[in-house]
């Protein structure tokens, strides 16, 4: 589609709605973009999508209670955090199985992979610590001290650096991976939840949900440099491939929220499913996957792309793939 839009604005728009499991939670997206891997916190299972058609094509059983999820650069492995079983799973995607699995701290929740694929960090929120799993042999080889009730966690793209969200604390914690020690605390603003870096690693942003903001962070010194006001109760964030977009679930009415990371400023209000929470794009930026506690659906995100007064809706570019699953 093309069209009449306002200035680098984004107009994007929800093309379908994915039945899962019960209560979807983490959202996570293969390299090569073709399966989304959903964690269902209600029915102990990942339910796993295929793009090309956005249907639901698996479903692995896990243990209870899945909620953080992460993919390996190659796409081979799958990590799921269990909080209620004080493990990780980890899922073969060559078979859609759960092949081993891994004890880390009290309740589990955020995961995230180092670039190489080397090393996996998850937050368990009531030992204020962070689990470092090496991958090569899925074995823990390292456990970080940060802040209080520690829940997300990203990576930066060198892999040099893991931010993590503390609830309590109100801060993020920077851990040099390297050493594997905390070398910086950043205040944000209150009860912070996800974080998510931009793809070039110059700034992070994290969803602050008493605030109803995300806070803007700048790397290079680890200071806070803006903050952006969006929706209710914002929990999940995803930056867009190219960094040029940031999105913002926001649990608390039923929206996505998008921010122009060049201004800092939220250009677009998404209505989705009920109560967003996790939130990925793909890699070529073209969709944005959503999970909907509420209601028990994946929402699917066109990303439409507006330069001056010409509007190219990616979505229509690459087929909307329907496939069985209910549009919207």
């Amino acid at each position: 589609m093309v069209g009449v839009g306002a200035s680098t604005a984004a107009a994007d728009t929800v093309i379908d709605s994915i039945p899962v499991g019960e209560l979807p939670t983490g959202v996570a997206i293969t390299p090569d973009g073709s399966r989304v891997y959903v964690t269902n916190g209600g029915n102990s299972r990942v339910s796993v999508i295929e793009t090309a058609t956005n249907t639901m094509v698996d479903t692995i059983a896990v243990w209870d209670s899945p909620q953080g999820v992460a993919v390996t650069p190659d796409g081979s492995r799958v990590y799921v955090a269990h909080p209620f079983r004080e493990v990780v799973a980890v899922i073969e995607t060559a078979t859609n199985t759960m092949v081993d699995v891994v004890s880390v701290g009290t309740l589990p929740t955020g995961v995230a992979v180092n670039p190489s694929g080397s090393h996996v960090y998850v937050t368990n929120q009531l030992d204020d610590s962070v689990s470092v799993i090496e991958t090569a042999g899925n074995n823990l080889v390292d456990t970080v001290t940060v802040g209080d009730l520690p829940l997300g966690v990203a990576v930066s793209p060198e892999g040099s650096r893991a931010y993590v969200t503390n609830v309590s604390d109100k801060t993020v914690s920077v851990i040099d991976t390297a050493t594997n020690t905390e070398v910086d605390t950043i205040g944000v603003g209150d009860q912070p939840m996800a974080v998510a870096v931009n793809p070039s690693g110059s700034h992070i942003y994290v969803t602050n949900q008493v605030d109803n903001s995300v806070s803007v962070i700048e790397t290079a010194d680890n200071n806070l440099v803006d903050t952006v006001t969006v929706g209710a109760l914002p929990s999940g964030v995803a930056a867009s491939p190219d960094g040029s977009r940031v999105y913002v679930t926001n649990a608390g009415e039923n929206t996505v929220s998008v921010i122009d990371t060049a201004t800092n400023t939220e250009v677009d209000t998404i209505r989705v499913g009920g109560r967003p929470v996790g939130v990925a794009a793909t890699p070529e930026g073209s969709r944005v996957y959503v999970a909907n506690v509420d209601g028990n659906t994946v929402s699917v995100i066109a990303v439409e792309r507006c330069l001056g007064s010409l509007c190219i809706d990616t979505g229509a570019l690459v087929g909307r793939g329907s496939m069985g699953s209910s549009g919207s």
